[in-house]
Formats: C-alpha cells, sequence, structure tokens
C-alpha cells in the first residue's frame, strides 16, 4: 500500500480521541488560527496531526503505545532530526478535557521554539 493510500485509511479508521481532537480542537484553523493536517507521512512515519508552519506534531497515544516507549522515544528522535517539535497526549487526557489539551498545544505553538 502507498503512503497517501495508507494516510486515506488511517484518516477514515481515526480512534475517537483523533475524531475529538480534530472535530473539536484542530480542523479548520480552530486553534490560533494555526493549519493542522492529518496522518502526514514524514519519513516513514505517519504523524497524527502536523502543524507545518510551526513544525509540530502532535500525537495521541492509546493502549496500543503501552510497552513501546523505547519504539515512540526513537520515532520522536527522528521526526526532530526533521525539526519537528513532537508532543504527546494520552487518548484518555483528550476525551476527559479537549480544553485543557488545545490549551497545552497552543502553549507549544506560541512558544519561543517555534
Amino acid at each position: 500500500m502507498d503512503k497517501t493510500a495508507n494516510a486515506r485509511r488511517l484518516r477514515r479508521n481515526q480512534t475517537l480521541a483523533e475524531k475529538t481532537l480534530w472535530t473539536l480542537v484542530v480542523r479548520n484553523r480552530r486553534l490560533g488560527g494555526f493549519k493542522f493536517l492529518r496522518q502526514v507521512a514524514i519519513d516513514r512515519y505517519f504523524a497524527d496531526f502536523v502543524c507545518e508552519a510551526a513544525k509540530v506534531i502532535v500525537e495521541l497515544d492509546g493502549p496500543t503505545h503501552e510497552g513501546r516507549e523505547a519504539y515512540d522515544g526513537r520515532r520522536t528522535q527522528i521526526l526532530a532530526l526533521f525539526g519537528y517539535i513532537v508532543v504527546r497526549f494520552r487518548n484518555a487526557q483528550v476525551l476527559a478535557d479537549p480544553g485543557g489539551t488545545a490549551d497545552d498545544i497552543l502553549a507549544v505553538l506560541r512558544s519561543d521554539r517555534v
């Protein structure tokens, strides 16, 4: 499967947390006017949400990430080599407090780093 087809599949089969973050927080420049894309291919990975202008990736971690901290750490390091800062949130946090998650993302977007 090519990267475009895989990205489309991931967008169609998004988790509830991904759907919540996309719909309530980042879609249509809702978060501080920053544009986000979903399931963007970067190197050999697919980033959940990417703001190219700020070089920020938002990753949502659910049960499939448990026990994969080392893998996720390496992945974050590789994405950093491409100039991105990666911020991670647990699915439960997004679902319980989408507004607080939005505030946390906006703080990163507006930080001196970007």
